[in-house]
């Protein structure tokens, strides 16, 4: 089963059963970090990372300002997602409850993604968006704030492309011998 050899948790889904069910079953499997989408004004980016988040069982896609995603584009997967909606910096920040907050955001990193030793417990990580990123007042308020090397004369990633690659060096780090630790 190609599932085995990749790591999967030998599960069986009953997607069958209603969403609330599936969500029951995936909930002790869940991984200790959540993605969140600051303002990204690209609705099919969002639906792509709510669809990557499933992929890796995030705990929860956390959504500041009132944004649309594109279900369409999150393949149906935002119906077993814990996706969390705040409207605002403050609202975001009180519901991280003093969780380790990450931001990704290139012009401002601190260090690369690749030279953090393990990633804490509990981490969110912070996407912005495309065209404007983070704001430097959100990013001052994290604990972090790392980007991921590129070397082109275009200076970022499409966001829904960095959030898989966070979340797969995130996977690849707790990655032993077909299990996550």
């Amino acid at each position: 089963m190609l599932g085995a050899y990749f790591g999967a948790v030998p599960l069986k889904t009953p997607l069958d059963e209603t969403p609330e069910e599936v969500r029951r079953v995936l909930e002790p499997v869940r991984h200790d970090f959540s993605i969140a989408l600051f303002s990204l004004g690209n609705a099919f980016a969002a639906g792509a990372i709510i669809r990557a988040a499933h992929n890796f069982l995030a705990r929860e896609i956390i959504l500041i300002g009132q944004a649309p995603f594109y279900e369409k584009a999150s393949m149906g997967m935002q119906k077993y997602e814990s996706i969390v909606r705040v409207d605002d910096d403050d609202a975001f920040f009180r519901h991280a409850k003093g969780r380790p907050v990450w931001a990704l955001e290139k012009e401002h990193a601190k260090r690369s993604l690749y030279d953090v030793a393990p990633f804490p417990r509990d981490v969110i990580f912070v996407f912005g968006s495309e065209r404007a990123g983070l704001d430097e007042r959100f990013i001052a308020r994290c604990d972090e704030a790392v980007g991921i090397p590129i070397y082109g004369v275009n200076n970022s990633l499409p966001v829904a492309l960095a959030a898989g690659i966070v979340m797969s060096e995130w996977a690849r780090r707790r990655y032993v011998h077909g299990a996550v630790r």
